[in-house]
């Protein structure tokens, strides 16, 4: 049986724009001019941000500014795209991704240092050696060191640097820990490197960055124009491409959840549950963890026990051979320090750093195993109650359901949330990314402040408010139509 994904019946259309309205009043030209208009000034601030502030180094406080009128310029762009006509909003996404992710060229990374383990990590590879073997700091090691990662000692200042011990200086976080990321995001660092010429520093994973942004639009125009409505596809992957996380999280930071965004946006459109689904979120999975969130949803309404356990085992098995030659060089370290990463970052059942909008009603103690409790029964009912024609509905819901309980304090987690709103069109999801982003650049700047509830509540509020909105108009439509 084929894995390509047969196209759902067409979903009926919305009604014409009536004479009168005020879309129809504006000429067509003038909203694209208003749309290129808003666009240029999100590059613009996006290029100002990056280059007028450099995060944590300073006061900070002209960089949640500039996220903050990105932001708002995304929102207003993404509404304008509506009502422009289908073939000029879909030439409008492609340039204006292309011009977003360009801008995020602009500086080095600003909030984050992950990329320069990234940079280490395929220079290590490189060199013949398991990133997963030894850390940064390891004296073995010492012959891969330059004066960029590891900056002299008396010039060990700034943000984004990190002092050892034993006097070290790097600009890699965790220098004496391996490596924690999963083997397909190894091997992306090593084909970085290979492809990188000396001195070229964090140019090319940026780079790289775009072109995986980029490369998630045009996916999504593609799945949303065969599967979806043609007319509507422009607007929602408007929702990635000019989405200011794409920019400062997938480009300027070039974190490596980009390609697990691509890869889950491939598996859940391209693709029925099947072998071939599940060996694209496997490899989704062996990027980062959090596109195993899109496996209930990639299963939405099946009870096909062969395709399930088909679609399972190929994503375990891709997870699996992905390990294997790194599990032959680092034997059983191979996972490297990702258990001790989701200790530290307070996954562990009496962490107090997660899980803030639980801790609102439970006791800290009970609020890790409560949200996985949640987690694993939303899981179930997208399952059993999915749409099967629209897997990333299910997927998105599971996914931002589980930000909101576990309630992150990384922008870039969201990504594939981004991703999978592109997809469904549900915008209302993208607060919980907002949330993220306004946890982490203003919790320095406020402390003491209960931020965490707030964004997290503030995003719970507008999601749930959305779906309620969404369920009131389709009653009305049902109230509206004829009785047969």
């Amino acid at each position: 049986m084929s894995d390509t994904a047969p196209a759902p019946p067409r979903m009926p259309q919305p009604p014409p724009v009536r004479p009168g309205t005020s879309a129809h009043r504006v000429p067509a030209r003038v909203r694209v001019i208003a749309v290129v208009l808003l666009l240029a000034a999100l590059t613009a601030v996006v290029v100002c941000t990056l280059r007028a502030d450099d995060g944590q180094g300073g006061p900070g406080r002209l960089l949640p500014a500039g996220y903050a009128v990105a932001w708002a310029l995304f929102a207003a762009s993404a509404w304008a795209v509506r009502t422009v006509p289908a073939r000029a909003a879909t030439g409008l996404v492609l340039a204006g991704a292309a011009a977003v992710a360009l801008a995020g060229l602009a500086g080095p990374p600003r909030t984050s240092t992950d990329m320069y383990r990234y940079v280490w990590d395929g220079r290590v590879q490189a060199a013949g050696i398991s990133p997963y073997a030894r850390p940064p700091a390891a004296p073995e090691l010492a012959r891969l060191r330059d004066g960029w990662l590891f900056p002299a000692e008396d010039s060990c200042r700034g943000w984004g640097l990190t002092r050892t011990d034993s006097g070290l200086c790097s600009r890699i976080n965790r220098p004496t820990v391996p490596t924690i990321y999963p083997p397909v995001a190894e091997g992306w660092f090593l084909a970085v490197d290979l492809l990188s010429s000396p001195g070229d520093r964090h140019k090319p994973l940026q780079a790289g960055g775009a072109l995986l942004a980029f490369g998630t639009t045009a996916a999504l125009l593609a799945v949303l124009r065969r599967r979806g409505d043609p007319d509507r596809a422009p607007a929602r992957a408007a929702l990635w491409a000019w989405c200011p996380a794409v920019p400062f999280e997938a480009v300027d930071n070039a974190h490596i959840d980009t390609l697990g965004v691509l890869l889950a946006v491939l598996a859940l459109g391209t693709a029925t549950a099947g072998a071939r689904r599940g060996a694209l979120l496997g490899a989704a999975a062996a990027v980062k963890l959090l596109p195993l969130l899109a496996l209930p949803g990639a299963l939405s309404g099946e009870r096909g026990a062969g395709r399930v356990l088909r679609t399972v085992s190929a994503a375990a098995a891709v997870i699996a051979l992905a390990y294997l030659p790194y599990a032959f060089a680092s034997g059983a370290g191979v996972l490297g320090y990702l258990p001790g990463y989701l200790a530290e970052e307070g996954y562990q059942p009496d962490a107090v750093r997660r899980f803030a909008l639980l801790r609102l009603l439970l006791p800290d103690a009970a609020a890790g195993a409560a949200a996985g409790v949640l987690i694993v029964l939303a899981a179930l009912y997208v399952w059993r109650r999915g749409d099967p024609a629209r897997p990333w509905r299910g997927a998105l819901m599971l996914t931002g359901t589980a930000l909101l309980l576990v309630s992150p304090n990384y922008p870039w987690y969201s990504l594939l949330l981004v991703g999978l709103v592109a997809l469904d069109g549900r915008w209302e999801w993208l607060t919980v990314t907002f949330a993220g982003t306004a946890l982490y650049l203003g919790g320095p700047l406020l402390p003491g402040f209960p931020l965490q509830a707030v964004t997290y509540g503030t995003a719970a509020v507008c999601v749930a408010s959305g779906a309620w909105l969404r369920t009131a108009a389709a009653r009305r439509l049902l109230r509206r139509s004829p009785r047969s």
